[in-house]
């Protein structure tokens, strides 16, 4: 049997080791050769081991998975990509019209057994692939939104602002409306970040920029939204929230 040469790239230990656990059962012939915490340090590995197959996680801090094409030009993508995702579902239909492999969270054997014989007996380049998908998800209209056993389908034109709550977020929209989900204010950060208006304006609130009235320094600095809601800035953001508009020099 040929062995696989295999990198995961995952942020979480626990899905690292579920995963080289699950593999080490199923299937002898995949070595992992590195397990790495985020992208960058990811594309060190698959440049130094040239693996084979490459285990990799979507929702990373600061890199997304699908950033890998601006690591590697389509030559250089000479390896395989399994994605591992909890993606919501409006997402999930950007994989489905793709030949892009990828498997759901929590990750099943005998669904992973079935992606490594794909992988055995096509092996293809992932790059126009992986382009192609990114380029979907940024067109899609709506988020989902995680409420209990459901997703509400929400335009992010819609969301006035985001706030963190302990252990959840309280998402504001225009007309008054507000929703509480089970999710860090970081996960919508990260998820938010291909809708260019959205900005981290404090560690509690995450702002709509289109929606922003006025900018003010005094209490600390902070700006105030639509429907003269005011949100506090830190001050390290001022400088980069104030680039995104244009100023008057005086």
């Amino acid at each position: 049997m040929e062995t696989i040469k295999a990198i995961i790239i995952e942020d979480e230990n626990r899905a690292q080791i579920y995963l080289k656990g699950v593999l080490e059962m199923i299937a002898p012939e995949v070595e992992i050769v590195s397990v790495c915490d985020d992208l960058p340090s990811g594309v060190i590995a698959i440049r130094k081991y040239k693996p084979d197959l490459v285990f990799l996680d979507i929702e990373m801090p600061k890199y997304n998975g699908l950033e890998i094409v601006n690591f590697f030009d389509e030559n250089e993508m000479n390896f395989a990509i399994i994605f591992t995702t909890a993606y919501n579902q409006y997402a999930i239909q950007a994989f489905k019209t793709s030949a892009i492999d990828y498997l759901l969270k929590p990750i099943d054997p005998n669904e992973l057994k079935a992606a490594i014989d794909r992988f055995s007996k096509k092996h293809t380049n992932p790059f126009r692939e992986i382009i192609q998908v990114t380029e979907q998800l940024k067109k899609e209209t709506k988020i989902a939104i995680p409420d209990g056993n459901s997703l509400i389908m929400v335009a992010p034109s819609e969301i006035l602002y985001l706030k963190a709550d302990n252990s959840y977020t309280q998402i504001v929209l225009l007309s008054g409306k507000k929703m509480v989900t089970s999710r860090f204010l970081k996960n919508f950060e990260e998820s938010l970040k291909e809708h260019s208006p959205f900005f981290r304006c404090h560690k509690s609130y995450i702002i709509n920029t289109e929606y922003i009235v006025s900018y003010s320094k005094s209490d600390g600095g902070t700006v105030t939204l639509q429907n003269q809601i005011e949100i506090p800035v830190s001050g390290d953001k001022v400088e980069e929230l104030l680039a995104l508009f244009i100023r008057v020099i005086r």
